[in-house]
Formats: C-alpha cells, structure tokens, sequence
C-alpha cells in the first residue's frame, strides 16, 4: 500500500465536519484509504457495492441510515445510491453541534457537483477529491511542488535527472495503484479489463444510455486521449466521428463526472465568464489509460509519436492537480490564449486571484523565445501575474530576465521528489480546503 497524501486531511475534516465526501476515479484507491481511516478512528464500514445492502437502502434509505444508531460509519461507492441523501441530512440534522465525522462517504462520480445535492447538506458537508498516485506518493515523498511554487524561491538547485525515456515511463505506467509494478503485457490487461469491466458499465448507469452508446463511446475515447494537453472543439470531433454536437458535449460531461478527462477553462479577469468560454483544453486525467487507448505500449512508441508532447503537458497538469489536493492553500487551474493566439500551457490562480503561469516544454534545452506566451500572459494580467514558470526535461533552476520580469526553468523532475541536493525540502504546513 503506498502512503496517501491526503489522509492526514481526510482525519482532520472528519473532526471538523459532519459529513465528508471523498471522490475519484475507479480503481484511484478510495476503498483502501477510506479503510485505512475507518480503523484508526473506529468507524465501521459499509459497501453499497454489495447488492444485499444496496437492495435494503433502495427499499427503506431512511430506515437503513436509522440501522445505523449512533456509529461513524463509511459508506463506500455511495454513487449507487443519491437517494440516501435526504436521509443522511436527516440524520446530520439530528446531530449536536460538536459531534462530527458521522459520515464517510465515497464515490466515483462527483454526485455533489450540481446545486441540488449540493443544497441538500449545505455547511454539513466537505469535498475531497482522490486522484490516482502522484509521482511524489510514488516515490514515497511529501514535497508539495503547489506550496513550492507558491513560495516563489526559485534557488539554483540540482534535481534528480530524469531521462527522456524515464519520462515516457512515467507517461505510459500513468498513477493508478494495481498498475504499478506490472508487466507490459499485464499493464495492458488491466486496463482493457478497466474499460470494459467498469467505465462503460459506469458510464452507462450515469448515462441512463439508450441505443448504440458502446460504439460512439469507443470511438471517442482513443479521440480524447489523441486530443489530451490541446483544445477541444466539439464541432471539430462531431464532424470526425460523425456525431451530433450534443451528443459529444454530453458524453464529455459524462466523463468528466467520473474523473477520466479534464476539462480546463480560460483563465480571464472576469471570473464569471470562465465557464462560459467554448473553447476549454482537455486532458485525460490518467496517461496511462491514455496510452492505451492510443495503443502506446513502449517508451520507444511514445516518444516517437504525435502524442508525445501532449501527454507530457497532461502528465505536469495532472500532478499539479494532485498536489494542490493536499497544498497549503487553495489553487485554482486555467489555460491562457489571447485573441492573438498567444497561449500559456496552464495558470495557476491563487487564493488572493494573483497567478503563476506554467508552460511544459518537452527539451533538455531551454531559449529566451520559450518565455514568450508567458510575457504575453504578464502584460495581460498586469498586477495579478506572480511568477512565470517553464517545466522543462533539463536538470537545473535556471533564471531567465526578460525586461523587468524574471522567469524560472524547472526540471519536470522536481514532480517526483524534490531535491537532489535538499531531500527534507518538503511542506509540513496545514492546508485549507475548500467545502
């Protein structure tokens, strides 16, 4: 079992709420964490993936959560079962002012999104999102490359040196835990095993599909995969693969709700206009499902494909997404493009709506014309822009001055560990989290 970051923040919102939500993709390790919380405070375990169990709450939710009496309790995969909601209130309801951590709820579709079960515990309930190992849980560090990057003290250091291929490595194995360690031939089974056996099965239940669902799915999926680090245009895959627009939009929302891609908004001053914005990037949260759906079995294949830069771009997000989970402070994540077309990899909003821009660049080498979407992301946020960064596949903190601004390099491989040169440099600080 690897050690999960976001334990320690699991224990303490269940000190301080009375209901907590942990949400993430299949197979990203919920059941063996939310196990592991369950016996260090003593509470008990219920699976609604057991169709005995989950037949009684169909027929009697409020007289099940009754059953309960007065135990903490977990409720595992409680995507099975929304209309426990209305009782689990009831019940937290009932509840005095300093009893908290009545309620461990897990699930892989994000239930909680909309407004309406989101009105349905409001202040009762905190979110936490789950994602597949980070490369730092992987390596079995805590250094936070969010708390770092917020620090700003960007020294000349050395970083473990990761090659090309050791990152196409990282790329192809992706973060999901039964994944690690396997075989290539494995490796591929698994996730076949994955597709088949769970996200169109999930996808199906969300979907409420009616009619040849399956075919489009699987032609979409490799489509999506091919598209991760770039941005998506609904027309543009309606017209590919000869669907309607709606159709798509919907079939992306779908995916999104059970974590397998990621859509990412412009980052504008307006921050009521964001969502509105047509045009989001897109990324697979998972590169090694990617991989496989793009039928990627080798580092060699990889590197040597089209996809190559893409997924790199979704590897460097994706870990920043995961280690924000458990950062010291609050983070949002966009894309930049102006109307000249001028583009920024990923921002980084933070608490006080100041940013820090991040570009991925798949080269050892680094030149001045790199920094140039960052410069144009500086004029446009004026006050607002913190710091700009460039992840690139080198071994050094470089400095680049361009005017009054100064840019930083930084080794991709800062995401595996840390330093080289300072391997207790890591964050110990409290994070806040957002409910």
């Amino acid at each position: 079992m690897y050690a999960r970051s976001l334990q320690p923040f699991i224990e303490e919102l269940l000190a301080e709420f009375r209901v907590v939500y942990l949400t993430g993709a299949r197979q990203s390790g919920k059941t063996t964490l939310v196990r592991e919380v369950a016996e260090r405070m003593g509470m008990g375990y219920v699976t609604l993936d057991d169709q005995a169990t989950l037949a009684s709450v169909g027929s009697d939710p409020h007289g099940f959560i009754r059953s309960l009496g007065s135990r903490r309790v977990v409720l595992d995969e409680f995507q099975y079962s929304p209309n426990l909601i209305p009782a689990i209130k009831e019940a937290s309801d009932r509840l005095g002012t300093d009893e908290k951590g009545k309620f461990l709820l897990t699930g892989s579709a994000d239930i909680f999104r909309s407004a309406k079960t989101q009105e349905a515990l409001p202040g009762h309930l905190a979110r936490l999102e789950l994602f597949p190992l980070s490369l730092s849980e992987l390596a079995g560090r805590s250094f936070n490359i969010i708390d770092y990057l917020l620090a700003g003290d960007f020294q000349s250091e050395s970083v473990a040196f990761q090659s090309r291929e050791q990152l196409a490595g990282l790329i192809l194995r992706g973060g999901y835990p039964e994944v690690q360690g396997k075989t290539r031939r494995a490796r591929q089974t698994w996730f076949r095993s994955y597709m088949e056996g769970r996200l169109y099965k999930d996808f199906e239940t969300l979907h409420a599909a009616r009619g040849d669902y399956h075919s489009k799915l699987q032609a979409m999926m490799p489509y999506l995969a091919g598209l991760s680090g770039n941005m998506l245009k609904y027309s543009n895959i309606a017209n590919d693969l000869e669907l309607n627009d709606k159709v798509v939009k919907s079939y992306i929302e779908i995916l999104e709700l059970m974590f397998i891609v990621r859509r990412v908004p412009s980052y504008l001053k307006n921050r009521a206009k964001r969502l509105a914005v047509r045009m989001p990037k897109v990324h697979f949260t998972d590169t090694g499902l990617a991989c496989h759906m793009l039928g990627l079995g080798n580092e060699e294949q990889l590197l040597k494909s089209q996809y190559y830069g893409g997924l790199l771009e979704s590897l460097v997000y994706m870990e920043c997404c995961k280690q924000a989970s458990w950062a010291q402070e609050d983070t949002g994540m966009y894309h930049f493009r102006d109307k000249r077309k001028h583009e920024v990899d990923f921002v980084i909003e933070r608490s006080n709506a100041n940013i820090i821009g991040i570009e991925v660049k798949a080269s050892a080498s680094v030149k001045i014309q790199d920094f140039r979407g960052l410069t144009k992301l500086a004029e446009f946020a004026g006050s607002a822009f913190e710091a700009g960064i460039l992840f690139y596949t080198g071994q050094e903190i470089l400095p680049f001055k361009l005017g009054a601004l100064t840019f930083h390099a930084l080794p991709i491989g800062l995401f595996s560990g840390g330093f080289s040169s300072h391997p207790n440099n890591i964050s110990t600080a409290t994070p806040s989290f957002r409910t």
